[in-house]
């Protein structure tokens, strides 16, 4: 079996504000075609589930795979955005260090200690691990479509692959990735890494 972990298209957000689980931050027109070009990679893949966060830019992400490739588009709460960002909502990214202080050099240096954060990155990298198993185990066959945000599918595929999180910062999947893992007696491996012109 493989699963194919895919982030979200670009995100329209102009005041470059940090949007995690906030209402009306949509696709921009470069999020839609970078979330059709990957529906178009994804046409051909037999996939027997795709299953999406419920935060709007991730639906509309899987949608567009659903409509290439038949697939009927489920949701798990489980797949939404790390608790760290809603922490951080609606402010710009350049306003942080001052509203928080030391919080985003903190992520940036270690991200896998952060007291302040309401859920941890192992903790985030869990429920991400969990959702894939729990849906894995459900079907007989075919591949499942994750879509989800960066962090969150960053860490989870770390945490499935044994990788961990050294060097947490290094190869974060990009707008509209997929990051392909073939599964064998419930071990993980990297297949295959493939993202849109961004």
């Amino acid at each position: 079996m493989h699963i194919h972990l895919i982030r979200h298209g670009e995100v329209h957000n102009p005041d470059h504000v940090v949007y995690a689980d906030l209402p009306g931050f949509h696709l921009s027109e470069r999020g839609k075609a970078q979330a059709a070009a990957t529906a178009a990679r994804m046409a051909d893949t037999h996939l027997t589930a795709i299953v999406s966060s419920p935060l709007e830019r991730a639906v509309a992400t899987a949608l567009a795979i659903s409509d290439q490739n038949g697939c009927a588009v489920s949701t798990d709460e489980r797949l939404t955005e790390w608790k760290l960002a809603s922490r951080w909502a609606g402010v710009s990214w350049e306003s942080l260090p001052e509203v928080f202080p030391g919080e985003l050099a903190a992520y940036l240096d270690h991200p896998a200690s952060l007291p302040f954060s309401p859920e941890s990155l192992e903790e985030v990298g869990s429920r991400i691990a969990a959702t894939v198993c729990d849906w894995a185990q459900a079907q007989d066959s075919g591949d499942i479509a994750f879509v989800s945000h960066q962090d969150p599918i960053h860490s989870g595929a770390r945490l499935l692959t044994g990788a961990g999180f050294r060097d947490y910062q290094d190869g974060k999947p990009e707008h509209s990735s997929v990051l392909t893992l073939a599964g064998e007696n419930g071990l993980w491996r990297i297949a295959d890494y493939w993202a849109p012109e961004q």
